[in-house]
């Protein structure tokens, strides 16, 4: 599935080819809920890197979030005007990048079950709102995006 997203000041446009679109992983760690906002979580879809096409990227900034005191690898893209949220990528893993769903324009389809992951780390003030077949990890599943989807036969 072809995913097109943008940023809220319209700088930045991206597009990216996913097999995974749906948006079902919430993570509430506090990197996520602080730097991507949202209800106390943030929601990473999967694409391939390569497909990756963007409109605007000298108005993207990079951040490097520091994780029990080292700087992560994982770069953050966000416009440096509006501030939104854009994709994630990690060299660890260069065949992937991970946008953001509140940055997608296109219509992502509505997931049949979510996973709440860092719930360790979520906010007091955060009522998870699970659903029946939801399910929940105080850190990470060991279930991929990939898996996920392919569990569900969900690929795009």
């Amino acid at each position: 599935m072809l995913l097109e997203g943008s940023c809220h000041c319209g700088s930045v446009k991206f597009t990216v080819s996913s097999a995974y679109p749906y948006p079902f992983n919430l993570c509430y760690c506090s990197v996520c809920r602080k730097t991507a906002g949202g209800g106390g979580f943030a929601i990473n879809l999967s694409g391939r890197y390569e497909t990756l096409i963007i409109e605007g990227k000298e108005h993207t900034s990079i951040y490097h979030a520091i994780i029990d005191g080292k700087e992560s690898p994982a770069e953050r893209h966000f416009c440096k005007h509006c501030a939104s949220a854009l994709w994630v990528y990690d060299s660890r893993w260069p065949e992937l990048v991970h946008p953001f769903a509140s940055a997608i324009d296109s219509e992502l389809p509505i997931p049949p079950e979510r996973t709440h992951l860092m719930l360790r780390s979520k906010s007091s003030w955060v009522e998870v709102e699970k659903k029946p077949n939801d399910k929940c990890f105080s850190e990470y599943p060991e279930e991929s995006i990939a898996q996920w989807h392919k569990r569900l036969s969900l690929e795009k």
